[in-house]
């Protein structure tokens, strides 16, 4: 329970910027923002080289929100996008927010499994699908009970035909004159409106759904041009999209570009070749990255024949950095600024964040505007002071509104409780120093133990199970499983990484292999001992 003696050691980033206070809803401030410069291009495709200007994309949101409308969607329906990255997964997220209805995203690797999950926790009515995930979402809706969502196919696919329940994108453009002069988002109460519902994986092992309010991610707008009024900058910065934009880091992070005046250039997918022409063919400015691609641009060989000195900020998040790989960066690229921050789903991005200037090694930065942070004793709730150990707690105007069908996530005095292990210093820069939930972070991938445990166990060569992440520096970590064998049963690694592996998405393989093992550590209580499990890696390695 916080006291009035906690506050001395609660840290407060100072005011929101009040600059968007006007607006009533996202939908109002996208659309006065793509109105002011009309002319500009906001979104181009590296691969067919499409290129939309401001006026269109405002022009193509507006008439997709129409459409939805006439499709009977409002702001109390859920639709979801379960795609790749494309110019039309952009058109897709303003249009929704335009009308006011939450917008779902999802993760275009999910298996079938995962999918249903994924379906029946944001009950959407409509879902848009690239055409690569066509087969795999029709297959999965036939195993569903009971009324299925409407899907909108966003491209062409050869087999299209076999479904003519499907509803064409462009059909939903294709509704008369528009005069964008008049035109206005449906209305919404900011505060309490979810614009986008993020999943985000959970101790439990089922993913959840975070649910980021207009108002939250108009503060994150807010912050930007704040932030770009202490800067020198071009008329319009170039930004490079190379992260799923189901991911938050990029799902968020494209509206917070689109409504800051950036060019943003959306790349379908990662490739090494791609990623790197378009930095140098469209002179890239800013980048979000992950730690595996900041090992990539430190360390490939393949970097130095590409020009990326237009490269002038990049931000990393998602999993921690090392100051080794964020030094060979700078100096390998001349980049400016490399801000590391710390942010979840549930804080719609960064809450902590580098100034980019002089970055303590290992710090994530301070508390940003309108956050409240304190680092609390996770058997007391009594909130510590400098330099003490302890969870990491925030709330603020980036907080999340909930999860989708949960109990309160936040407790009763407004603390978003992170399960993270951290510490402020003098300066009041934080260091993430371990987890109380025990999520393996795969390529800035969430993957959650508990799943793949119950997996395991599904396999009738399989006794018990334990999963824990071991360090990689190019991946951050990987899922390594700890398996006890039925008595007198045969298995082999590979058995069991392809019996995973039939079950999961890519990230969540057990990347780091299996052990076999004689007994699972455990308390008494029945509780996985993960730190005994590391220290027996530790061990192991160090024997070697």
């Amino acid at each position: 329970m916080h006291t009035k003696e906690d506050d001395q050691f609660v840290l407060y980033g100072g005011p929101d910027p009040t600059d968007l206070d006007r607006y009533g809803s996202l939908g109002e401030v996208i659309v006065a923002e793509l109105k002011l410069r009309p002319a500009n291009i906001g979104l181009i495709d590296p691969v067919t080289l499409e290129e939309l200007s401001y006026s269109q994309i405002l022009e193509r949101s507006a008439r997709l929100a129409i459409g939805l409308a006439k499709l009977g969607i409002k702001r109390t329906d859920n639709v979801a996008i379960f795609s790749q990255n494309s110019l039309e997964y952009c058109i897709t997220m303003f249009g929704s927010i335009f009308v006011g209805a939450p917008l779902a995203l999802l993760n275009p690797a999910y298996v079938e499994g995962e999918l249903r999950h994924a379906i029946g926790l944001a009950n959407p009515k409509l879902i848009f699908i690239s055409p690569d995930v066509l087969q795999k979402l029709m297959h999965t809706l036939r195993g569903i009970q009971g009324p299925k969502p409407r899907v909108v196919l966003c491209g062409e696919h050869p087999d299209a035909r076999q479904y003519p329940e499907l509803i064409p994108f462009a059909s939903l453009l294709d509704n008369g004159p528009l005069d964008l002069n008049v035109y206005r988002p449906e209305p919404v109460n900011k505060a309490g409106q979810v614009a986008l519902i993020v999943l985000s994986s959970g101790t439990t092992g089922l993913p959840k759904g975070v649910e980021l309010t207009h108002q939250s991610i108009i503060a994150t707008i807010a912050h930007s041009k704040e932030s770009a009024k202490l800067l020198e900058l071009p008329d319009q910065l170039v930004a490079l999209a190379v992260t799923p934009l189901f991911h938050v880091v990029a799902g968020v992070g494209l509206l917070n570009m689109v409504t800051n005046n950036c060019r943003c250039v959306v790349m379908p997918r990662f490739d090494p070749h791609l990623f790197l022409s378009c930095i140098e063919k469209y002179r890239v400015n800013l980048m979000t990255l992950v730690p595996p691609l900041m090992v990539f641009l430190a360390k490939h060989p393949m970097v130095d024949n590409y020009d990326l000195s237009s490269l002038m900020t990049l931000f990393c998040g998602a999993a921690p950095l090392s100051k080794e790989i964020e030094d060979q960066v700078r100096e390998r690229l001349g980049v400016a600024f490399i801000r590391q921050g710390y942010g979840m789903s549930e804080t719609t991005l960064g809450v902590l964040m580098q100034d980019g200037f002089e970055n303590k090694a290992g710090s994530v930065g301070k508390v940003r505007m309108g956050q409240w942070v304190k680092v609390i004793d996770p058997e007391t709730g009594r909130a510590l002071g400098p330099n003490q150990r302890g969870e990491l707690c925030f709330k603020g105007s980036l907080i999340m509104k909930g999860y989708v069908g949960k109990e309160q996530a936040i407790d009763a005095d407004g603390w978003l409780h992170t399960g993270d292990i951290a510490y402020y210093d003098d300066d009041h820069e934080f260091f993430i120093v371990d987890r109380i939930k025990e999520l393996i972070k795969y390529k800035g991938f969430q993957v959650p133990p508990a799943e793949l445990e119950a997996i395991l166990l599904e396999h009738p060569k399989v006794s018990d199970a334990a999963v824990i992440g071991v360090p990689d520096e190019r991946a951050g970590e990987l899922p390594l499983a700890f398996v006890v064998k039925e008595h007198g049963e045969q298995l082999t690694e590979q058995e069991v990484k392809d019996f995973v592996a039939s079950k999961v998405s890519e990230q969540k393989r057990l990347y780091g292999g299996v052990r076999f093992i004689e007994q699972i550590p455990k308390t008494a209580s029945g509780k996985i001992l993960r730190r005994e499990l590391r220290d027996l890696v530790k061990n192991t390695k160090s024997k070697l």
